[in-house]
């Protein structure tokens, strides 16, 4: 009996290597800014409001790019997407810096060039690249390295950011980021498309045949679908609202200054640790329960961290605890999806799905910063994100997770 290689090709190689530079790249650069917060404000004269709706936009944007970026990425290949994408966050970060920048310049480009680019560039196309090239088997698995991979910008992003923010200032900071951009179009030349005849997915003869429109009516048909767009409303809330306010809440907590990037950095490293276990378990055990301990558990995490007294070892504890539990609704999210309804449209799916996430993160971002100006604190934020996670935690157990008839091989 000979051992089956967890690679099925060079390409699937290639492909997921440089999946995980791109994502690692985006994703850890939409991670920092609410580090910027304190300088916007005092230089742009924006309100923490106005912050925290630029994010909101900016999270809008990347999901309602998502799908169109995926369809399109289904259609000329995710390489030449992730190039065009790139190319709007680098615009709108440039501009951020350069000007003009204030008023309703400031949404234009915090919120909406750099949140379109994030919709091709920041994971969805991309785990739906490496997604074509794996079986559903180890799917889950390589979509969980990919996801991991976020965490390393996610880890280095903040250390880096809080350097350069005291070393050069705010603007040489972004413009330094625009390397960043140029590494990850480097890297998405190397994405490569699964070809036809070697695709190793399930029933490829009979998946062909059908079209986007078709694919779509029938997502919108299947009740999973629709409970899977309300989950990960909620991901999109919960991971928004503490990567956008959590450093100004550090300080109305009273925790030392410091605890805001350590926190955020904490999060990058042990999502790498949840993201790959919750990607090996999307390949031994149901989806859709490991989704509702995911939600179940950040609502624990997160009403813990509230109710605890004010120490630097429950902010730390906190970075911790929900890192692991950050980006880990990913691999089985992508994994159901897949699994339902087959990969020849996973972007462009996944990227619907993904809509639904980025509307929450959407309200994460916007209604943090309007609690906060008409109440003087994040806590009505925080406590409608525990209550959205057990609603999460319920909402993913009528999920049925048997792949449609039209995939059963012939």
């Amino acid at each position: 009996m000979t051992k089956e290689n967890f690679f099925p090709s060079k390409v699937a190689l290639i492909t997921l290597i440089s999946a995980c530079f791109i994502v690692a790249i985006f994703m850890g650069l939409r991670m920092v800014f609410g580090l910027f917060t304190d300088f916007f404000v005092n230089d742009l004269q924006c309100t923490v409001t106005e912050f925290g709706l630029a994010i909101g936009l900016q999270m809008l944007m990347w999901g309602m790019f998502a799908p169109i970026f995926g369809a399109l990425a289904d259609k000329i290949g995710s390489a030449k997407v992730t190039i065009i994408a790139a190319g709007f966050v680098a615009l709108g970060i440039y501009l951020l810096y350069s000007g003009p920048n204030t008023g309703i310049f400031f949404q234009i480009n915090l919120g909406l060039l750099i949140g379109i680019g994030l919709g091709g560039t920041a994971i969805s196309v991309q785990i739906a690249a490496v997604g074509k090239h794996f079986p559903n088997k180890t799917r889950g698995m390589a979509i969980g390295i990919v996801v991991s991979m976020a965490s390393i910008g996610y880890f280095f992003s903040p250390i880096y950011t809080k350097f350069a923010l005291s070393e050069f200032g705010w603007e040489k900071t972004l413009n330094t980021y625009l390397y960043f951009v140029i590494f990850g179009i480097i890297a998405a030349i190397f994405l490569r498309e699964v070809k036809k005849e070697k695709n190793i997915n399930e029933s490829i003869q009979k998946e062909d045949n059908q079209t986007l429109v078709e694919a779509l009516k029938e997502a919108f048909n299947h009740k999973g679908f629709i409970l899977l767009i309300f989950g990960f409303f909620v991901c999109g809330f919960n991971i928004t609202l503490v990567s956008a306010h959590i450093p100004s809440y550090i300080q109305e907590r009273g925790f030392e200054i410091w605890t805001a990037a350590a926190i955020l950095s904490l999060i990058g490293l042990f999502n790498v640790f949840g993201t790959l276990s919750f990607g090996y378990l999307s390949g031994k055990y149901s989806k859709k329960i490991l989704l509702s301990i995911l939600y179940f558990a950040r609502g624990i995490v997160l009403l813990l961290f509230l109710i605890l007294p004010t120490s630097t070892y429950v902010a730390l504890g906190f970075g911790v605890l929900y890192g692991f539990l950050w980006l880990a609704t990913i691999p089985p999210t992508n994994g159901i999806i897949s699994q339902v309804f087959g990969t020849k449209y996973l972007a462009t799916l996944y990227g619907v799905v993904f809509f639904s996430h980025q509307i929450g993160s959407f309200l994460g971002a916007y209604l943090g910063g309007y609690f906060y100006d008409q109440y003087g604190s994040f806590d009505y934020a925080w406590y409608l994100s525990i209550a959205l996670s057990f609603f999460a935690t319920l909402v993913h157990l009528p999920i049925d997770e048997k792949p449609l008839p039209r995939l059963a091989t012939t």
